[in-house]
């Protein structure tokens, strides 16, 4: 069954354009990720600065395969593929747009999907 990864990132309002922005502009190297099965930039709207990254994988493996691969080459400058941070370009990274960052892990045991009509 898939796992769920959460990144939990606390960014203060003057942030939240530059985290979106950076997010929307990445390489969409997760995309096309052996195990990967969704990606959402999910942005608070009741009075927190907390968003969240959810990602669903097909498993363990798969995640740690990215995180290994082309998530850490983008963190480390190497590559477009990350949201937050960047360094695609090879020069010096900006400035992390949140402040924080925790990530939850999941496993799926139970879900759902509309009726066809």
């Amino acid at each position: 069954m898939s796992v769920v990864k959460i990144n939990v990132l606390t960014v203060p309002a003057e942030q939240r354009e530059t985290l979106e922005k950076r997010f929307a502009s990445r390489a969409h190297a997760v995309e096309s990720s052996d195990g990967f099965e969704w990606f959402e930039l999910l942005r608070p709207v009741e009075g927190t600065d907390t968003y969240l990254v959810y990602t669903r994988w097909r498993d363990e493996e798969s995640f740690q395969a990215w995180m290994e691969g082309p998530m850490k080459a983008a963190h480390q400058g190497r590559g477009g593929g990350g949201g937050e941070g960047g360094g695609a370009d090879g020069g010096e990274r900006p400035a992390p747009a949140a402040s924080s960052a925790t990530l939850w892990s999941f496993e799926v045991v139970q879900q759902a999907a509309p009726k066809p009509a």
